[in-house]
C-alpha cells in the first residue's frame, strides 16, 4: 500500500510518501516539505499566532493535496513539540480539523523518543546489541536506551536546536557569553537524566539520528547523502569538540556554505551542535552512527506493524 506520513515538526512541515507492507522495508517514493518555523511563530503568551495558524492550515492543505496526488492510500499525520507546547493547541487542532478536516494527533515526547528508537531499531538489528538513541529536533532532544524495540529508558527534553537559538542567541554571529550561557544550560538539563540512563549499563552501539545530526556529521567529512543510505556515516566527540567553537564564530551566511549544511537550518546548526556535543559528553559517547531511519519511519513501522499479514497459496 503507498502511506503518507505527514510530520508537523517546529521546523518543518514533512510528507513523505512510502510504499509499504508488513514485513517489507519502506521504500520512499515522494517527498513534500514546507519550512514552516511554526515554532518561531508563537507569541510571548506562548500560543501560536493567528497568522502561525493560517499558514499552518495552508501548508496542511498542500501537503495533504500532494498526497493525494501521489495516490496514497491513507495519510498519518503527527505534531511534536510546537503543537504540543502551544498554550492554544486546543484551538490550533480545532482550526485544522475545521478548515482541513484533518485530525492531527499530537505525540508525547515519550512518544517521540519511542517510535524513533523503534526505528533505528529496525535499521541497525538486533546485532546492534543496547541501542542509545539521540535524536535532535527543531523543539526538543530525544534519548532512548534498550536491548528490545520498546526501550527501556526515554525521556524528552526541551532541548531542540530551533528553539534554543531563538531563546538564547539572538546574534549573528552569536555573542560569545551568550554561547556560553546556553553550553550551561543544555549540560544541566541533560545532567538531570543521564544517571536514569547509567543505571542501566553503557550501550553497545550509539546513534544519532535528525537533521543536526547527519549535517554535524557532514561538516565533519561523512560522505554526501547523495552516497545513499546504507554508506556508514559517523561523528566524533573530537571532531564535534573542534567544530563548536568554529560555528560559534561564524555568521548563518557563512554555517550555510559549509558542505551538508541547508540555508534554512544554518542558523540553528551552533545551538544543535552544543546539544549534541553536550549529549555525547555527558552520556560518555566518543562516537556515534548517523542513522537513516527515525520518527516519520518510526511511525510507519508502527502502522504496519499492525496490518493483517497478507500470504497467498
Amino acid at each position: 500500500m503507498r502511506l503518507g506520513v505527514l510530520d508537523v515538526g517546529s521546523n518543518t512541515v514533512h510528507l513523505l510518501v512510502v510504499d509499504a507492507h508488513p514485513g517489507a522495508r519502506p521504500l520512499p517514493a515522494h517527498s513534500h516539505k514546507t519550512e514552516l518555523r511554526l515554532a518561531q511563530l508563537i507569541d510571548q503568551d506562548g500560543a501560536i499566532s493567528d497568522k502561525g495558524i493560517d499558514r499552518l492550515v495552508a501548508v496542511l492543505q498542500d501537503a495533504l493535496q500532494a498526497a493525494e496526488d501521489k495516490g496514497c492510500e491513507d495519510v498519518l499525520p503527527f505534531a511534536t513539540s510546537a503543537v504540543r507546547e502551544a498554550a492554544n493547541a486546543d484551538t490550533v487542532l480545532a482550526r485544522v480539523q475545521k478548515e482541513t478536516g484533518l485530525t492531527l494527533p499530537v505525540l508525547t515526547g515519550d512518544e517521540e523518543a519511542r517510535l524513533t528508537f523503534l526505528a533505528a531499531r529496525r535499521w541497525f538489528g538486533w546485532s546492534a546489541g543496547k541501542l542509545l538513541v539521540l535524536d535532535i529536533g527543531g523543539g526538543s532532544l530525544e534519548i532512548a536506551l534498550g536491548m528490545d524495540e520498546d526501550p527501556d529508558a526515554a525521556a524528552s527534553l526541551p532541548l531542540g536546536a530551533g528553539r534554543l537559538t531563538t531563546a538564547w542567541l539572538p546574534g549573528d554571529p552569536p555573542d560569545p557569553t551568550d554561547v556560553r550561557a546556553l553550553r550551561r544550560h543544555v549540560r544541566a538539563q541533560i545532567a538531570r537524566i543521564v544517571g536514569d540512563f547509567a543505571r542501566l549499563g553503557p550501550p553497545d552501539h550509539v546513534v544519532g539520528t535528525s537533521k543536526t545530526f547527519k549535517q554535524l556529521a557532514r561538516i565533519a567529512g561523512a560522505a554526501r547523502s547523495t552516497e545513499g543510505l546504507y554508506v556508514q556515516r559517523a561523528l566524533s566527540r573530537r571532531a564535534l569538540e573542534d567544530w563548536v567553537p568554529r560555528l560559534a564564530t561564524m555568521t548563518a551566511a557563512q554555517r550555510a556554505q559549509l558542505p551538508g549544511v541547508s540555508e534554512g537550518r544554518a542558523h540553528q546548526l551552533l545551538a544543535g551542535a552544543l546539544v549534541a556535543e553536550g549529549a555525547m559528553d555527558l552520556f560518555g559517547v566518543d562516537e556515534l552512527e548517523i542513522g537513516p531511519w527515525a520518527l516519520r519511519e518510526g511511525v510507519i513501522l508502527r502502522r504496519l506493524d499492525h496490518l493483517p499479514v497478507n500470504r497467498e497459496g
